[in-house]
């Protein structure tokens, strides 16, 4: 049965346009040479503002964490990481798993 992981960064005030800079520039080039299991990027716009939302979809709890541990180990992808963290305030994750109805991704 599918894993959806969604993670949500809240951004510090003002600095919204530099994180979407870094992602852009840094960030998705890191990513997007690991398995592709992103289903999307989302901002914040009205209610929860100066968010980042990504939703990732894995197998399972062991494929999940085969892909973070890949990325953890991706010197690239820790740059980025090590100028985006001074601009996230925190960071929630939640482990989801589809409802038997409706559309799946």
């Amino acid at each position: 049965m599918a894993l959806y992981e969604l993670r949500t960064y809240s951004v510090v005030v003002g600095k919204m346009a530099e994180v979407v800079s870094l992602y852009g520039s840094e960030g998705w080039a890191a990513l997007e040479k690991h398995p592709k299991k992103l289903i999307g990027y989302f901002t914040g716009d009205v209610g929860a503002l100066n968010e980042i939302i990504h939703v990732w979809k894995f197998d399972d709890d062991a494929d999940r964490r085969a892909f973070w541990a890949g990325v953890f180990a991706d010197q690239a992808f820790m740059a980025f990481a090590g100028k985006l963290r001074p601009m996230i305030l925190k960071q929630e994750n939640k482990l989801m798993m589809a409802a038997p109805w409706g559309p799946h991704p």
